[in-house]
Formats: C-alpha cells, structure tokens, sequence
C-alpha cells in the first residue's frame, strides 16, 4: 500500500482522538461475526448422509449438549458467587462503587463472552461432523472445506468477540476521553474470560480423555476391536469428548487468551501516551482486528488439489493468513506508532516465534522423526519402556521451546527499549515492545484455532464413517483427514503454549504497572521482587507448588473417571455378550452419562485453587514485615507469578508434547510397521497413549489457561495486596 495511501486512511480515520481507529475494530469484529455466520451456513447446507449415519451424529450431538449445558450451569452458579465477592470487595473493602460497579460489569461480560465463544463453536462443529462425514463420500476437497470453515466459525467468532467486549467496555467506560484509567477498569473482563476457560478447558479435558483411556483399554486392548468399533460402549462418549474438550474448551481457551493480552498490552500502553497518545493503547485492538481480516482470506484460499496431502493445502492458509498478518501488523504500526520500524519488526518476532513453535511441536509429535520412532521402536520390549522412552522425549522437548521464547522476549525488549520514544525510559519501551511480540504472535489466533477445531471435526467424521459400516474406501480418506487433523491439534497446542508464556511475561509486566499507579509512583520507577525477602521467597516457592498441585488433580480425575468408564463397558460385555457378537447394540448412554457426572464433579477442585491461592498469599503476606517502602504481599504474589509461569510453561510442553509424542508412536505402529494393529508393540504403544492422553489433552491445556488465570486475578485483585 502507498505512503500516501495510508496518509489518506488516516486523516479520514480520525475526528475524536482514537474514536475512528475504535470505530473500525468494532465494524472488522461485526463483519467478522457475519462471516463466522456465513460460514456456519456454508456448512448446515451440505447433505447428511444416511440415516445410519445421522443416528451415530445425533447421538454424539445430544451427549456434546447435554454435557455443556450441565457444565455452563456450574460454571455460571461459580461466576455469580465470584462476581459479588468483586463488587463486594471494592464496594466495601476498598470504598469505591464506580470501580467495584466497572469491574463487576467487566468480569460478567468477559464471562459471558467466553461461554458464548465456546458454545457457538461446538454448536457447529457437531453439526459439521456428519457434513464432513457425507462430503467424504465423493470428494475429498469440499470435506476438507467443509471441516475448516466449521472449525471457522470458532476462531472467527472467538476473536471477534473478544475484541468487540474489550473494545465496548473501552468505548462504554468513556475510554477515549480518560485512556490513562479505563483500561485498568476492564482488567475483570480478561478475568471473567480466564475463569470460564479454566473449568470449560478443564471439564472438558477430563471428560474427552476418560471416555478416550476408557474406549482404548477395554476396546482395544482387552476385546481387541478398532477404535471406532460400534459394539464399544464407550465410542460415543469418546466421540463427544473431542467436542467438549477440543472445540469448546479450546474455544474458551483462545478466547482468553486474545482478551487478557489485548488488556494487557493496553496497560502497557498507557506508559506512552505522552508519546503516541490513546494511539499506543488501540493499537493492539487495531492489530489485532486486521489479523480476524487475513485469517478469513487464509480459510478461503484452503483447497486440495487432486490428491494432495491434505496438510499442505492447510499450510498454504497458514502462509497466506501470516504474510496478510504481516501486512497488517505494518499499516497498523504506520498508522498508530508513527512508523515506528523498532516496533514493527518486535510484532514480526511474534509471528516468527508462532512459526518456530509450530514445527517444533511437529518435529516432537509427528512419526516422520526421531522422538516419536524412538517410543515406537521401544515398544519392541514392552509397555515400560515406552513410557520410559516417552517421558524422555517429554523431558527433552522443554529445551527448544524456552530458547525460542528467550529470544522472542529479549529480542522485542530490545527493539522496543531502542525504539527512540522521546519521554519514554527504556525499560518500559522495551515492555512494550514484548507486548507487540505477543500481538504479533496472536494476529493469526483465528487460523490456528480454525485448524484445531478442523481436528475433532475430522475425527468425527471418521468415526461415522466407520460406525455406519461405509465401504473401506470411504475409510482411507477420512483417516488422511483425521490424520491431518490430529496433527493440527497438536500444533496448535504447541502455538498455545507459545502464545501462554509471551502472555503470561506481558502480564506480569500489566500487574506491575497496576501496583505502580495504585501506589502513586511515577511509570519509571523500579518495583524490586526480591527474592531474598523471605515471605517473597515462599510466594515463589507456592506458586510452583500450585502449578504441580493443580496439575495432579486434573490427571487423578482423569483416573477416576477412566475406572468408571472401564467399569461399565466390562459389565457391559459380560451381561450381554450379543454385543461382541454384533447382534444387540450396547447402551452408550449409560457410559455418557457416567463420564458428564464425573467430570462435572471432579473439575470444581483444581478450578477453584488457581482462584483462591493468588489471592490468599497476597491478602495473608501483606501483613509480614518488608523491605523498604515495597509493599511485601504485592511483591510476594509478583514471585508468585514469575515462578509459577515458569513452571507452568516448562510443564505444559513437557505434557503436550510428550502426550503428542506417545500418541502418535501409537498412530505410527498402526500403520503396519512393528507388526501393525493387535501385535505386541501396538498393545504396549496403546499403553503409553493412555499415560499421554491426559498429558496432553487435560493437564497440559488447563495449564495454559492457569498460567494467564494466576495474572488476570492478580491484576483484578491488586488493590487488595497493599
């Protein structure tokens, strides 16, 4: 585009300072929406299939609903209770009604944002399945097409209406005439949203992967059947789980993500507006906006030709979306950051950074490579050591990740701190500069969670296939999809992660800067955590323990839960053995019911103890002795956050990739090699599939929403810690 081009742009974009530049992200989220709608009519078009067919799909679709309906009724009874302990704890604690009444509107609306993101996005991915499913029959293109654009109405619609409540919360707080306070006013909204991703991500994983273990184990291993066997009690339940963990939960997930970093980086921004003015606070709504805009072109391009991989049509979206994303994060930064190139190539470092952690969790995860063939090889001497080996590999592969986010942070510092802000310390520019990394990183959210959601559709459509007896052929090329899909789900656990420890090092930065104006000081000054202070010293040491803590849990409910399931497909099989015999059909109800009951009840727990444990160590510790005028609770929730981010993000990978890694050295020996399916090698890869699941799918993905759950209640209760 021409300089002068966007010159015009400008100056026709501008009246009240910002109120153009707000005016054209919520008129790209509006559009967005209507795409996302557009797109979920593309798929509710297409045929469905037999009536056999439609049966399995109305039976995975009814069990998805009646599980999220169940959870989103616990949820909400959670959040009302939440929400008047934050009115009350302002109202009251603190004597301010304006900031208790902003910040409870903020946490509602970000809670109701959230639960709308993820309910939208599994609505669709069910119904997309049995489209997939049909589509799959004649023409391996349009289900490919049909797949992605279902899984785009989730990262379409998740991002817009993420930006549309912060930017409405902006727009209603009067943010354009007071940007210097209101952003600290919808700090809850991010809250709200981490909240709700925390116990749909959590819920869901303990549902999706007992009813997985439990299919796996007493399908494959015990009664020797395929995967999708409809004589397995537990198929449904297993085929619904990938709905409520992988769509909605993944949803939410995202969904915060976006919502907590656009707040984040509008605090930081605050710190320059004495340079670009409310400019350097909208831009990463601006940034962010133009993003929605070049992952719609990304789904559009999508086709296969002939008989492509269906992989590299995928790819040449993820190509598209990201030099569009490019083009975007430029003109924004021409049009909001005076040109300023420093901070143009920090948001190209983010979006490099996307890339490095896509393919190094496909190098981890995928069987074309050593990690993933050593587990598989190991499989020769048994079940041991393939968990032995896996967890080797789950060990190793934290290494890369922490180098590629090393250099992200320090690269962007240094752009920004050597940006040339006039006013501006070096320190907080070089903040800023992180926070641009992070948006950069996240302009194609809604691409890759296009593609994740692609994966339970896929899988789907392959498990009707297979249960409504359709002709082998058929069978082949919903495997490449589910193939394809399986690995887009893992990548994009990887980029999850990615995105979590930029985020997470942004909020850090966030809550400082509240500490810092709620004590007065000037936005230069330095807040010291020391370390060797010794109740900052515990703070760090818990925030550590909560991570292990809370990660324990969420595998102990998967365990449970998995004993029931396998509990009732053994009686099931020994009180009716027509079952096995293929001449009565088995009750997948009871096993749906069992795994929804289960998981509700054993996903309240460690969703609560992220909440609680932030906040008691701020509240209790503020009344230890200190050094110098550092507020000692505040500083202690700070080694809080720091360590606990650190160990979250090392144990995340280690669980993604390792549970990815483990999976796939399964997938690797059913294609043929070692002996292929009902060998050995197979039975003991199954084994160390079971072990990953919960890594991967459950623990692994809660700890991303931990880890920005930890900052976004400190930055809401931060008054508190003083």
């Amino acid at each position: 585009m021409q300089a002068d081009s966007l010159s015009a742009l400008a100056l026709w974009l501008q009246g009240v300072p910002g109120s153009g530049y707000l005016n054209l992200v919520l008129g790209i989220s509006l559009l967005s929406l209507l795409v996302a709608v557009l797109f979920s009519r593309y798929v509710l078009r297409q045929d469905t299939g037999t009536p056999a067919m439609q049966r399995i799909s109305n039976a995975i679709r009814q069990g998805a609903e009646a599980f999220l309906h169940r959870q989103y009724k616990t949820i909400i009874s959670l959040a009302i209770v939440l929400a008047l302990i934050i009115f009350v704890g302002y109202y009251f604690g603190k004597g301010e009604s304006t900031l208790a009444i902003r910040m409870t509107i903020s946490f509602v609306a970000g809670s109701l944002c959230s639960l709308a993101a993820g309910y939208f996005g599994m609505w669709v991915s069910i119904r997309a399945n049995i489209r997939t499913a049909s589509a799959s029959r004649s023409d391996l293109n349009r289900a490919l097409q049909i797949a992605l654009r279902g899984g785009a109405v989730t990262g379409l619609g998740m991002v817009a209406l993420s930006l549309l409540g912060v930017g409405g919360l902006f727009w209603l707080f009067d943010g354009l005439n007071n940007p210097q306070q209101v952003p600290f006013q919808i700090v809850a909204f991010g809250f709200g949203a981490s909240f709700v991703a925390l116990f749909a991500q959590l819920g869901g994983g303990i549902y999706t992967k007992a009813a997985d273990v439990g299919a796996d184990l007493v399908g494959k291993v015990e009664a020797g059947i395929p995967e999708d066997d409809p004589r397995n009690p537990a198929v449904i339940a297993d085929l619904v789980g990938d709905n409520v963990g992988d769509c909605a939960g993944r949803g939410a997930d995202l969904f915060e993500s976006t919502a907590a970093e656009n707040i984040g980086a509008m605090i930081l921004g605050v710190a320059l507006l004495p340079v670009f003015g409310i400019y350097g606070v909208l831009f990463p709504l601006l940034a962010r906006a133009f993003g929605l805009i070049a992952s719609t072109v990304g789904v559009l391009v999508v086709r296969v030709k002939g008989d492509e991989d269906p992989m590299k049509a995928l790819n040449r979206g993820y190509y598209v979306t990201t030099a569009l994303a490019v083009l975007g994060f430029y003109i924004a930064t021409r049009l909001l950051l005076q040109n300023n190139l420093n901070l143009f190539f920090a948001g190209v470092i983010g979006i490099l950074t996307a890339f490095l952690f896509v393919y190094i969790t496909q190098y981890y995860t995928e069987y074309k490579y050593r990690p993933v063939l050593s587990i598989a090889e190991s499989a020769k001497t048994g079940p041991a050591t393939v968990i032995i080996t896996g967890f080797s590999v789950a060990l190793e592969c934290t290494a890369l990740p922490v180098l590629v986010i090393s250099a992200a942070i320090l690269g962007s510092y240094y752009l920004g701190a050597n940006a040339g802000l006039p006013g501006v310390s070096p320190p907080a520019a070089g903040l800023y500069g992180t926070a641009i990394a992070t948006m950069g990183m996240l302009s194609t959210a809604a691409y890759i969670l296009a593609m994740d959601t692609f994966g339970p559709i896929t899988d789907n459509a392959g498990g009707i296939i297979e249960m409504s007896q359709q002709p082998e052929e058929i069978r082949r090329r919903t495997d490449r999809l589910d193939a394809v899909g399986n690995t887009t789900k893992a990548l994009t656990k990887g980029y999850a992660i990615g995105s979590a420890a930029l985020a997470a090092f942004l909020l850090f930065s966030a809550y400082i800067d509240e500490i810092k104006v709620h004590l007065g000081w000037p936005a230069d000054k330095v807040f010291n955590v020391d370390i060797g202070n010794v109740p900052v010293f515990t703070g760090a040491l818990l925030g550590a323990m909560l991570v292990f803590l809370f990660s324990a849990l969420a595998i102990r409910a998967v365990g449970k839960t998995a004993e029931t399931v396998i509990q009732e497909v053994r009686r099931q099989f020994r009180s009716n053995p027509a079952i096995m015999q293929g001449t009565a059909d088995p009750d997948y109800g009871a096993c749906v019911d069992i795994v929804t009951k289960s998981a509700l009840k054993a996903m309240v727990l460690p969703g609560i103890l992220p909440v609680v444990g932030p906040v008691a160590v701020g509240v209790i510790f503020r009344f230890f002795p200190g050094y110098d005028e550092i507020p000692v609770g505040a500083a202690s929730v700070a080694a809080l956050l720091m360590v606990g981010t650190i160990a979250g993000i090392l144990l995340a990978t280690l669980m993604n990739n390792g549970g990815g890694a483990w999976d796939n050295a399964k997938k690797y020996v059913e294609t043929g090699k070692l002996g292929g399916k009902g060998s050995d090698p197979h039975k003991a890869t199954v084994v160390g599939d079971t072990v990953g699941d919960p890594f991967k799918d459950t623990a692994g993905p809660s700890l991303h929403v931990l880890i920005k759950l930890l900052s976004t209640i400190t930055l809401v209760a931060a008054p508190l810690f003083l």
